[in-house]
């Protein structure tokens, strides 16, 4: 895979310093602009100041960027057109020469193949609602079977059918470890009502149990559940009124694969009037600084 890697990241990687994968569709569709762009600074910026290279990852003109200038992630925040690519559109991507954003499942497979193990996004996709009927189920499940890395997340979007999400991820054999939590979160909240088996209590914890899963040949990553601060919640039995009703809209309007995601978020966003934004980057930015501590205890 030919990767064009910033200065830093590669720098980083070249002398095993750490390095923590950010994936860009949370930019260019889980926020609007200029909010966006304001997260992905404050989100590289804080990796930064723990001494870890942010790799946020895209594909801009047909080419892998692993880590991106200011110029790049403005394209990104800013652009009309980006395309959101998932992990079988990549080589699609690449020889169309789009510019595109990375979703889980495309970030997991480029961070892996660029010698990155550890990723934190805001919430992982799965099992949507009605899935028995539409068979709707995010390959981020799937890549999450596949790539071993350690991944951190507030749990699986609100939106998503969240019991099914977690037994699918079971089945896969994917670990899901609570971060110290032995409840799976539900994105803007800190309870979905699913419990965990497994649970940590430090980033250090979280290194030795990658390392020893590693060393034991397993192919999954593991999905680190860390739930959105206290403060910034909205609790369950308020967002999920929201969540119902914007559902329903998008099933009046046909809004289906891709869109609706962006859509149920930007209706919640505005019924909640910014809150579940605010929610959102703070979950999202939790995720960083637990990702980036888990990197530094990896090196």
């Amino acid at each position: 895979m030919n990767i064009h890697f910033s200065p830093d990241v590669g720098a980083a990687l070249s002398n095993q310093k750490p390095v923590l994968a950010l994936e860009s569709t949370i930019v260019s569709h889980g926020m609007p602009y200029p909010e966006n762009l304001s997260f992905a600074e404050k989100a590289e910026s804080l990796c930064r100041s723990v001494g870890v290279a942010p790799a946020t990852i895209a594909i801009i003109g047909g080419n892998i960027h692993v880590g991106l200038s200011a110029d790049e992630l403005e394209i990104i925040a800013s652009g009309k057109n980006i395309k959101k690519v998932a992990r079988h559109e990549i080589g699609y991507a690449i020889a169309h020469k789009w510019t595109g954003a990375t979703t889980v499942s495309s970030t997991m497979h480029i961070a892996k193949e660029a010698g990155i193990s550890v990723f934190a996004t805001g919430g992982i996709g799965g099992v949507h609602r009605g899935a028995e009927y539409s068979f709707d189920v995010s390959q981020d499940l799937t890549a999450l079977s596949q790539i071993p890395m350690v991944v951190v997340s507030a749990g699986a979007k609100a939106i998503l059918d969240i019991p099914k999400t977690v037994e699918m991820l079971e089945t896969l054999g994917v670990p899901l470890v609570g971060f110290k939590t032995n409840e799976f979160p539900a994105f803007y909240s800190t309870q979905s009502g699913v419990s965990l088996h497994l649970s940590v209590e430090s980033p250090n914890d979280i290194a030795r149990l990658f390392q020893s899963h590693v060393k034991a040949k397993l192919p999954s990553a593991i999905l680190v559940a860390n739930p959105v601060p206290k403060q910034d919640e909205v609790v369950s039995s308020e967002i999920e009124t929201y969540i119902s009703k914007a559902i329903q809209l998008a099933s009046d309007r046909g809004i289906s694969g891709k869109d609706l995601t962006p859509f149920l978020l930007g209706h919640i966003k505005k019924v909640t009037e910014g809150r579940s934004l605010e929610t959102n980057v703070s979950l999202a930015l939790n995720n960083v600084q637990l990702g980036a501590e888990i990197a530094s205890a990896l090196v």
